[in-house]
């Protein structure tokens, strides 16, 4: 079974694949050591790791680097996130992430220099197309409708967790599974919403797991296919860094005991 399809089949509604996000070579052997079956990469966790914003603000050649030494540490299927794939036509994100090993991928539908939601009908024409040129690749379409600025998202589309918010991520969400999508990525949505967009979608969702939202467990029940942390565990352990960090300035010992 290639890695595309392994990573496919553990996209299970009740049953949810979980990836805790990694943002470089030793972290991914960490979660493969705990018995993750499969790797994801989280754009902003990367970035910060580099040095750089998140919002493709790393430059392709050193983004798709970081994909490779990933995936090259590991023995499981990588998916990684590329934000709108920086700037690339479609077949080339699709050759490139081959290149780097990736078997699968996050796609946005906002535009990371406008910070507004990219029309419909041009995502689902950039999603078919990178189906068009890998029709392996596990594509992850995330919905950004509720990740936007209300006054910046576009024209009729509030961010705010409203109905109509709802309705437009609903109908993206469709719109991208039509597209050739595996799975789409209602990113930020209100806890409140998971279940009925589960409903109303129809095919796998992924499900955002941060501090007060569902928790995998939780989201299993809701019928959810995928369960992200997106850059939550490195926040969090540069958070613990920057304790240690004070303890040792403060000439104490950052070492238990």
């Amino acid at each position: 079974m290639t890695g595309a399809r392994l990573l496919r089949g553990l996209h299970v509604p009740g049953d949810p694949l979980v990836l805790p996000n990694v943002w470089d070579a030793a972290s991914a052997r960490v979660l493969v050591g705990a018995g993750f079956p499969a790797v994801a990469t989280a754009s902003a966790a990367v970035s910060a790791a580099l040095g750089y914003p998140d919002g493709h603000g790393v430059p392709a050649d050193e983004a798709f680097a970081a994909i490779r030494r990933v995936a090259a540490a590991v023995g499981v299927p990588v998916t990684a996130d590329v934000e709108r794939g920086y700037g690339l036509p479609p077949e080339v994100i699709a050759e490139r992430l081959a290149e780097a090993g990736a078997v699968g991928c996050n796609l946005e539908d906002s535009d990371p220099e406008t910070g507004r939601l990219v029309d419909v009908a041009e995502q689902v024409e950039f999603l078919a197309a990178v189906r068009a040129a890998d029709p392996e690749l596990v594509i992850n379409a995330r919905v950004d409708v509720f990740a936007l600025d209300p006054g910046t998202a576009g024209p009729g589309v509030p961010g705010d967790g409203t109905g109509a918010a709802f309705e437009e991520a609903v109908r993206r969400a469709r719109a991208y599974l039509g597209a050739g999508a595996d799975c789409v990525y209602p990113i930020t949505m209100p806890a409140g919403h998971l279940a009925a967009f589960v409903r109303e979608v129809g095919g796998p969702v992924n499900h955002l797991h941060v501090p007060g939202s569902p928790t995998p467990v939780e989201a299993a029940g809701l019928g959810v296919a995928r369960v992200s942390l997106g850059p939550g565990l490195h926040r969090l352990l540069m958070a613990r860094l920057g304790e240690l960090a004070a303890d040792l300035r403060a000439g104490r010992s950052p070492y238990p005991g």
